[in-house]
């Protein structure tokens, strides 16, 4: 077992009534392995089939079927045990944990134990800027998933779907090094990030293809751990906090009026924002683990796992220092664009031959703004890295202000095509013709002659005429030019 050393700094600790509280944060995060076919079986993985319709004999639990292990899905989690700067053991085990659930057909969930395939390693989060936790991991194990359970189909009776059955899991076990929700939701992303990355996982949580298990426990800060309920299938950054929030504060209640803590499974109710009972939490001897006598030990050779080393993508820390070294753009800001493989691919090509600033600025300000308001993914935006790079060139080239870009990206989300299509066909390019901007500068200091006498005075009155300039330009003289012009012409 571990203990939890680490105490959080006192802007984390929960106020109660009786004093401070600390909460201490461990985490089981099951991730789909990214495979075309089941752990043990040759049953396609496809999401939203119809049901039980990728289930084969092993995977239905029929007597006598015998598992064989998939290849690819020991690859994909050696990688990720790399990629997690953890130890890669050379032997490992499958085991039988046994259990009864209707949509479990077996009887017992073949998974790993006392051996599992990769040991102990740690990754680093950022929960806010300039502050860096590192979270141990304390193992990853292959297990297959269970079936489905459906409720919904008949008021007297459950439905079972199969296609689950048998697919294949990494479950990445933490270490209880987290001490507070936004701590937690930057590990699920941090390692959301690098199963992406390395290609071991898709990452999708909605569609239940990562999902976590959170573990938590209050203590008196630097005091003895406390009882720990676990909320099981936890499947967004926001109510993972949400859920952290609500049971640490249910637990300090329950303590502070006398009572215990009873170590149990919980559920999060999203629409109410609340944890609830759904079962004792079992320990291990409960579930009376022994091993698989249909699967052999794996046994790996050094040279499988170097070779997998040696091929392994850019993960998401070595490529914010690049970025930052590359693109000279903050920390912060290379941290934003490289927390998914998606995010940071998009940005390269933006940034690519352009200021890398400005392209950060425009995919973290507009580019997520909207994004987010539509409610929708990066891989699902209007806009795309190209088309928004033309954009930028617009205004690299003088052929529209900020301010009018601010427009045609609208219109460009919204699907009114390319930046110049929409310049062209909205006629919104830059008057740059020194000749017609400064009649235009002269009309409105021709037209606000006692303003332009105050201003000699008040410097700040040119934001007035530079207002005026632009209303009658529609926008589209080039705000340099007018500043200069009205400077030089009120004797500022």
């Amino acid at each position: 077992m571990f203990t939890a050393e680490r105490v959080a700094d006192e802007k984390d600790w929960i106020k109660g009534e009786s004093g401070d509280w600390e909460i201490i944060i461990g985490m089981e995060v099951h991730a789909q392995v990214a495979s075309n076919s089941k752990l043990f079986s040759g049953a396609g993985t496809g999401f939203g089939a119809e049901p039980n319709s990728q289930v084969s004999l092993v995977d239905a639990g029929l007597p006598g079927m015998l598992p064989v292990i998939n290849e690819f899905c020991v690859e994909q989690a050696v990688r990720t045990g790399l990629g997690l700067n953890a130890q890669i053991n050379l032997y490992s085990r499958f085991d039988r944990k046994n259990y009864f659930y209707v949509d479990l057909p077996q009887g017992y969930q073949i998974s790993q134990f006392e051996h599992p395939i990769v040991g102990e390693g740690e990754i680093s989060i950022e929960p806010e800027e300039g502050i860096e936790v590192t979270v141990g991991i304390e193992r990853l194990h292959l297990e297959q998933d269970a079936g489905k359970s459906i409720h919904d189909l008949s008021p007297d009776e459950t439905y079972v779907d199969l296609n689950r059955s048998g697919v294949a899991l990494m479950e990445i076990v933490s270490k209880p090094d987290m001490r507070s929700p936004e701590e937690a939701s930057a590990y699920v992303e941090k390692l959301r990030g690098i199963v992406r990355a390395l290609g071991t996982c898709d990452g999708d949580m909605e569609k239940g293809n990562l999902r976590a298990d959170v573990n938590v426990s209050v203590r008196r800060p630097g005091g003895e751990l406390g009882t720990r309920c676990e909320i099981k299938n936890v499947n967004s950054m926001r109510f993972i906090r949400q859920a952290i929030n609500y049971e640490a504060r249910r637990q300090i209640e329950i303590i502070e009026n006398g009572g215990s803590i009873d170590q149990e499974t919980r559920l999060f109710d999203s629409v109410k924002g609340e944890t609830r009972s759904m079962r004792s939490k079992e320990d291990a001897h409960d579930y009376r683990y022994f091993p698989d006598p249909d699967l052999l030990p794996l046994n790996l050779e050094q040279s499988f796992v170097d070779g997998i080393k040696a091929n392994l993508p850019e993960l998401p820390d070595a490529r914010k220092a690049r970025f930052i070294a590359d693109y000279g753009i903050p920390a912060y800001d290379a941290g934003v664009l490289t927390v998914d493989k998606t995010v940071a691919d998009f940005y390269e090509t933006v940034a690519k031959g352009r200021d890398a600033k400005i392209a950060a600025n425009w995919m973290m300000g507009d580019l997520f703004g909207a994004l987010n308001n539509a409610g929708r993914e990066l891989s699902d935006s209007p806009v795309s890295a190209d088309q928004l790079g033309g954009l930028l060139d617009r205004i690299a080239d003088k052929t529209i202000s900020g301010k009018i870009a601010k427009t045609v990206f609208e219109k460009m989300f919204e699907g009114g095509g390319t930046a110049d299509e929409i310049i062209e066909k909205e006629g919104l390019k830059q008057v740059t013709d020194m000749g017609a901007i400064e009649k235009m500068v002269d009309d409105a200091i021709a037209a606000n002659a006692a303003q332009a006498e105050k201003a000699k005075e008040n410097p700040k009155l040119l934001g007035f005429f530079v207002g005026q300039v632009m209303k009658a330009s529609q926008g589209k003289a080039n705000p340099q030019a007018v500043n200069e012009l009205l400077r030089k012409k009120l004797g500022l």
